[in-house]
């Protein structure tokens, strides 16, 4: 009995209560997260393109590393929409997740790799020009194409040989890009060259020819 008395005397058992009323929300907010999480991930794995698309609306400000996997994972939905909603909440959350985004520059999937170049650009990371540059000579023309639509939106001078070179890639959609981003930067190139490059003729591939000339 002495020992119980002396234990209250010195105040251990509130110390004690205190502490469990602190520890106590703390539990239940890390219950509650893990519920959402996993809510969240059955969405966006599970659920219809309307339902992705409302929950990717209200997910533009975390960092949390595993609901970001699940956002990226977006940008290869089968549902355009849902890939849209997806860029934008990546391109809109304020939060510090540059490194996470260019990480995902080496991903497995195409559409993951450029998209997410895309978003960068957007982000206006130029931080990230370098990792960007490598997927110029991606084995994919889609990834090559957003590639380098990225470093012509982030005005990357350091690459000019490149969209230069990149001028004489098979696919007509990753020319497009490259001239696109010759225009934007004012690279000096000569009319021969341009003819050399361009065999076929459309109306776009014309419109954007007659800008250099300018």
């Amino acid at each position: 009995m002495v020992f119980k008395d002396n234990l209250k005397l010195k105040g251990y058992f509130p110390i004690k209560s205190k502490n469990f009323e602190k520890f106590e929300p703390l539990l239940t907010r890390k219950k509650e997260f893990n519920q959402n999480l996993k809510n969240i991930s059955n969405v966006l794995e599970f659920g219809t393109s309307d339902e992705k698309i409302k929950i990717l609306e209200t997910l533009n400000d975390t960092d949390n590393p595993e609901i970001l996997e699940k956002i990226i994972l977006k940008l290869d939905d089968e549902d355009i929409q849902v890939r849209g909603e997806a860029f934008s909440s990546l391109l809109l959350n304020k939060k510090k997740i540059s490194n996470y985004l260019i990480n995902n520059l080496n991903a497995a999937n195409k559409n993951i790799r450029g998209f997410v170049s895309l978003v960068l650009a957007n982000r206006n990371e130029t931080s990230a020009i370098p990792e960007i540059i490598k997927l110029v000579k991606d084995e994919r023309s889609m990834v090559r194409s957003c590639a380098l639509g990225a470093l012509g939106y982030l005005k990357a001078q350091e690459a000019q040989n490149i969209f230069l070179e990149a001028l004489s890639d098979s696919n007509i959609e990753v020319r497009k890009s490259a001239l696109q981003a010759i225009i934007d930067l004012k690279i000096i190139i000569s009319e021969d060259e341009i003819n050399k490059k361009f065999k076929e003729r459309d109306s776009e591939i014309e419109k954007m020819i007659s800008l250099i000339k300018k």
